[in-house]
């Protein structure tokens, strides 16, 4: 009955959560209470005084009427912020009490905005290239563009003094993947240019209902926030002249245009479930380490010290110890009547965990909400490489890469802001090897597709003399080639479940993978 009562409370918690006594939200604070908080601005707290009284009248005669939870009797209408659909604290919980949940968002972190970022010149740019007469022009062109990236990365990366901008990003996505919300603070110098970007908590923020700006309460403390790149609207509620920007990324729900819900919402139910279970063997080893016993006393009678010994040791000397003894006083045999004491175990035999199909069960439905496979989990004893590569390639095209394209587009405002030279791109998740990759870059050189300085450049090295001239073939490497390419075709095309084959090898038994 306990594990019913705290998985509905887990559960309902979820709901209006800034509601329940079960987690404080400084949101829900009483008017009164929120006056004193620290940072307000004085004609604010006298506004919020004057709309207090409304609801009273002579001699202290106050309204008893119901009033909504949005209403000025709690800091969600003093501050006019709207209530999230779901309680942010039990989603954050979540993120550090399931270890599905936790995998499968740290997975997700890892393959979206773990990987690091680079910048690719603009289609503006680009065409500036095309237009170089000489290659003398075209070196000297992109040795400005790598001093500017590299500039560019210096400056990105000193807007903050603590995290690196990949740790920032990090940070706003678990949250965003934890709660549906992830906050990017952006502050600016006394002359306009972006001198601070970081990482606020999304549990303690709340939007406006006119979409103005956010509101942030820690420790009775209050701060205004702007919408970014918005240096007009007025801020009425705190002290701050020249408060800092928040960019507000949100996971899309119909239900609620304000904030978003994560992907683990709809598995919630199989997140409480897992935990209670867990809770449940935990249970049995705490008070059930040792198999339960009937004890039988025939044709003698036991003192009450003894019988007392004998509780103690039942509840408390077998849990947790091995190889304890009991020693009972017991009376001698008589010539009609033989003492017999006897301790029979009722699970004697192994004991194994409960649940082990329901929590299987849980898992795959926590990472099919996800749609992370559970390779990307540490997961998939016995799958083939071949089943791990097409799972591998299906998260990449259907999570991580429109994913970082979201992404993508809205850090590119801030870096706009210091050039236009360049588009900032999150590196993506690899699904080729690098000797793959090398051939493939053969191909692309000997067919003159790309020149020799192109992949010199993605590969980190410097341009060389020469580097921009496609790759010319001697009559003789023309022909070689054209032989080598037929070879290694029907190579290919005879190779069944070759190691280095794009789909990977088939687990042992499986035999040919038939298209």
């Amino acid at each position: 009955m306990d594990n019913e009562i705290e998985y509905r409370a887990k559960i309902d918690n979820l709901d209006k959560g800034s509601t329940k006594k079960e987690s404080y939200d400084p949101f829900g604070a009483d008017v009164d209470e929120v006056r004193k908080y620290d940072g307000l601005d004085a004609n604010f707290k006298r506004r919020a005084s004057r709309m207090n009284k409304v609801w009273t009248g002579a001699q202290d005669t106050k309204s008893k009427q119901l009033l909504p939870l949005q209403d000025i009797t709690t800091a969600y209408g003093l501050f006019d912020v709207v209530i999230p659909p779901y309680n942010l604290d039990e989603l954050a919980a979540f993120y550090d009490s399931s270890f599905a949940n936790h995998s499968s968002i740290n997975a997700k972190v890892a393959n979206i905005v773990g990987l690091g970022y680079g910048f690719d010149i603009t289609e503006t740019v680009m065409d500036r290239l095309e237009d170089a007469d000489t290659d003398d022009q075209l070196r000297r062109a992109h040795r400005k563009i790598e001093r500017a990236k590299k500039e560019l990365m210096d400056w990105l990366e000193s807007r903050n003094d603590e995290d690196t901008f990949t740790h920032i990003l990090e940070k706003v996505w678990t949250d965003y993947e934890a709660t549906g919300n992830g906050y990017m603070e952006i502050g600016r110098t006394v002359s306009g240019e972006i001198g601070y970007v970081g990482h606020i908590p999304a549990t303690t923020m709340r939007v406006r209902r006119l979409r103005d700006g956010y509101v942030q309460i820690v420790n009775q403390k209050t701060v205004f926030f702007r919408n970014f790149q918005d240096t007009k609207s007025p801020n009425n509620i705190t002290t701050d002249s020249r408060p800092n920007e928040l960019i507000h990324f949100k996971k899309y729900t119909p239900r609620n245009s304000y904030y978003g819900i994560p992907d683990c919402l709809s598995s919630s139910m199989a997140i409480v479930g897992d935990q209670l279970a867990s809770r449940y063997n935990i249970d049995y080893f705490e008070n059930k380490a040792v198999p339960r016993y009937i004890v039988t006393l025939k044709g003698a009678r036991l003192s009450a010290e003894s019988e007392e010994k004998l509780f103690r040791f039942m509840q408390s000397g077998l849990r947790g110890q091995n190889h304890r003894t009991l020693f009972l006083p017991l009376p001698a045999d008589s010539p009609d009547n033989k003492v017999e004491f006897k301790m029979e175990p009722i699970e004697n035999g192994i004991q194994d965990g409960s649940f082990q199909k329901y929590h299987v069960s849980n898992t795959n439905d926590i990472l099919m909400s996800h749609q992370v496979p559970i390779s990307k989990v540490g997961g998939g004893q016995g799958m083939s490489i071949a089943a791990a590569l097409a799972n591998d390639r299906t998260f990449k095209e259907q999570v991580s890469r429109p994913a970082q394209r979201m992404l993508e587009k809205v850090l590119n405002k801030i870096v706009k802001e210091k050039t236009d030279m360049f588009d900032l791109k999150l590196n993506e998740l690899t699904l080729t090897d690098e000797n793959t990759q090398s051939q493939i870059d053969e191909r692309y050189l000997k067919a003159q597709v790309i020149v020799p300085n192109e992949v010199r450049m993605r590969i980190g090295l410097p341009m060389r003399q020469g580097g921009q001239d496609p790759l010319q073939l001697t009559a003789q490497q023309r022909a070689e080639n054209t032989t080598q390419r037929s070879r290694d075709t029907e190579r290919q095309n005879n190779a069944t479940d070759s190691p280095n084959s794009p789909t990977g090898r088939n687990a042992g038994g499986e035999g040919r993978t038939t298209q």
